[in-house]
C-alpha cells in the first residue's frame, strides 16, 4: 500500500477530530444552536440537554459524577483554575503547593505565578526515569502544604507517574491532589476514586475530539473540593467558570470521550503494537540511540529517542515529511533544550537530538516501516559528516578532549 505523505506522527501535540465526533457536532452550528442556559425556552433546553449528555459521557471516562465535571476552554484554563482556584480558597489552611520539575508549562507556569503571590512551590526532582521518588514528595510536606499538583503522564516521555500511590499520600495527609491527565485520560484507564484524584484537568483535542474546549474534575465528596473562580461573570458551571457554554465543542467532547471508553483497549493493543515496532526497527538499523524515559511505565503510543552525534535541527530537516515533534508543541518554538530531557540527566546534545514519536487512532504498520527507513537512511548520512561520531567509534572518550578555540 502507497503511504500518503506527509505522515503524521505528532499525536501528543494534537488528534485529528474522529468523523464520529464531527457528526455528533454538526447539528448543534446550526439546527439546535441554542444557549444552554437559556432556561425558559426549547432552544435553551435542548442545547442543557446536549451539554448534560456530554458532562455524563466525561465522567464515565474517568469513573465520576457528571456533577464532578466543570468544562473549560482547554486544559490550560483546567490546570490554571484548579491550583489557583485551591491556592485562593484554602490561602487560610496553607501556603505550600508541591509539584515537579517536568509538568506541562500550563502547571510550572501557574506555580511561578503563585510564588510572585507570596506561595510556596517545592518543584521534585525526577528519577533517570523520568518518575518522582515517593521518599522525595513525603520529605517536602509540611503542615503549610495545601495541594499537590503531579501530571499523570508526561507530555513528552509519555512516562506514567505512580498517581495512585501519590493520592494515597496525599489523602493520608490530608492534602489535595491535582493532576494533569491530559496525555493520560482516553489513552490508558483512569479512575479518579481508585487513583485517589480529587482534581484532574483534561482537554477533548488530545482524544479525537474539537479544540479549544477542555474539562475539570473536582471532586464532590470525602473531601468535597471548594475553588475560587478565575473567571467571574454569569455563575455558569456551578459558579466555578463563567461564560456562555461552548455547545458543539462540549457535545464533541462528550462524544469523543465515549468512544475512547469503548475503545481504549483495541487502540492500546494497536498502538502499542506499532511503537515497539518503530523501536525494533530503529535500535535494529541504528547504533547509540536511547530510550528517554522508562520503558514500563509508559504511554502505549509514545517513543522519545535521542539520536547520539546527529545535529536536531538538521535531523527534522531530513525527515521533513513526517510530523514529530522535537519537545511538546508549547514550547517548539523556543531553541533551548527540552526542560524535560534536561531533568532526566540528559546532555545538551542528546536534549537537541530527541525526537518524540506519538502513534495514533490513524497510524499504520506501513507508515512506520517509511518513518523507520527515513530515520536510519538520515542519521546514517549526517552521521558520516560527523567527525564526532567517527572519534567515537574509535574509542575516544569526547568528554576528555579539549577543543581549541580560534
Amino acid at each position: 500500500m502507497a503511504v500518503k505523505l506527509p505522515i503524521y506522527m505528532d499525536y501528543h501535540a494534537t488528534t485529528p477530530v474522529d468523523p464520529r465526533v464531527v457528526e455528533a457536532m454538526l447539528p448543534y452550528f446550526t439546527e439546535h444552536f441554542g444557549n444552554a442556559a437559556s432556561r425558559n425556552h426549547p432552544f435553551g433546553w435542548e442545547a442543557e440537554e446536549a451539554v448534560d449528555t456530554a458532562r455524563k459521557q466525561v465522567a464515565d471516562l474517568i469513573g465520576a459524577n457528571a456533577k464532578e465535571i466543570v468544562f473549560t476552554s482547554g486544559a490550560t484554563e483546567s490546570d490554571n483554575l484548579a491550583i489557583k482556584g485551591v491556592a485562593e480558597m484554602y490561602r487560610e489552611k496553607g501556603n505550600h503547593i508541591i509539584t515537579c520539575v517536568t509538568e506541562h508549562k500550563a502547571v510550572i507556569d501557574t506555580c511561578k505565578r503563585l510564588e510572585k503571590e507570596g506561595y510556596r512551590v517545592t518543584y521534585l526532582p525526577v528519577q533517570k526515569d523520568g518518575l518522582i521518588s515517593l521518599d522525595d514528595l513525603r520529605n517536602a510536606i509540611t503542615d503549610k502544604t495545601i495541594l499537590m499538583s503531579i501530571m499523570t503522564a508526561n507530555n513528552e516521555i509519555g512516562v506514567i507517574q505512580p498517581i495512585a500511590e501519590i493520592g494515597a499520600i496525599a489523602k493520608e495527609k490530608g492534602i489535595l491532589f491535582h493532576t494533569d491527565a491530559v496525555q493520560a485520560v482516553g489513552k490508558v484507564p483512569f479512575n479518579v476514586n481508585d487513583l485517589k484524584v480529587d482534581l484532574a484537568a483534561m482537554s477533548a483535542h488530545k482524544m479525537y475530539g474539537p479544540k479549544g474546549v477542555g474539562a475539570l474534575y473536582v471532586r464532590r465528596r470525602n473531601p468535597r473540593v471548594l475553588l475560587s473562580p478565575i473567571i467571574d461573570g454569569g455563575g455558569h458551571e456551578r459558579g466555578m467558570r463563567s461564560g456562555t457554554l461552548n455547545v458543539p465543542g462540549i457535545v464533541g467532547f462528550g462524544k469523543a470521550a465515549e468512544l475512547c471508553r469503548l475503545e481504549m483497549e483495541a487502540d492500546t493493543k494497536h498502538l502499542s503494537g506499532l511503537r515497539d515496532l518503530l523501536n525494533e526497527r530503529l535500535q535494529k538499523g541504528l547504533d547509540e540511540i536511547y530510550i528517554n524515559g522508562s520503558t514500563e511505565h509508559r504511554l502505549p503510543h509514545n517513543l522519545n529517542i535521542s539520536f547520539a552525534y546527529v545535529e536536531g535541527e538538521s535531523l527534522l530537516m531530513g525527515i521533513n515529511d513526517v510530523a514529530v515533534s522535537s519537545g511538546s508543541a508549547c514550547t517548539s518554538a523556543s531553541l533551548e533544550p527540552s526542560y524535560v530531557l534536561k531533568a532526566l540527566g540528559a546532555g545538551d546534545d542528546l536534549a537537541h537530538s530527541s525526537i518524540r514519536f506519538g502513534l495514533g487512532r490513524w497510524s499504520t504498520a506501513e507508515e512506520v516501516d517509511y518513518v523507520a527507513n527515513k530515520l536510519i537512511n538520515v542519521v546514517t548520512r549526517l552521521r558520516e559528516m560527523s567527525p564526532l561520531y567517527e572519534l567515537a567509534k574509535e574509542g575516544v572518550d569526547l568528554s576528555t578532549m579539549q577543543w581549541e578555540v580560534h
